[in-house]
């Protein structure tokens, strides 16, 4: 039985997502999606904000 990646318990193999983490393609569970597609859209903002603050005008 095939496990995610993130949390480590097992799940059946329908139950796996593919999602990219750090630039990589891991299969986790639909908790962790979450999870990673939260923690991606904070650091995103956050990254903005502090752009912003910065003055910084273009593109990464």
């Amino acid at each position: 039985m095939p496990e995610c990646r993130m949390c480590g318990d097992e799940v059946e193999k329908e139950d796996l997502v593919t999602v990219r983490s750090g630039g990589r393609k891991i299969r986790v569970c639909g908790d962790c999606a979450e999870r990673a597609a939260e923690e991606a859209l904070v650091a995103q903002e956050s990254e903005a904000a502090v752009q912003q603050m910065m003055g910084f005008k273009g593109r990464r």
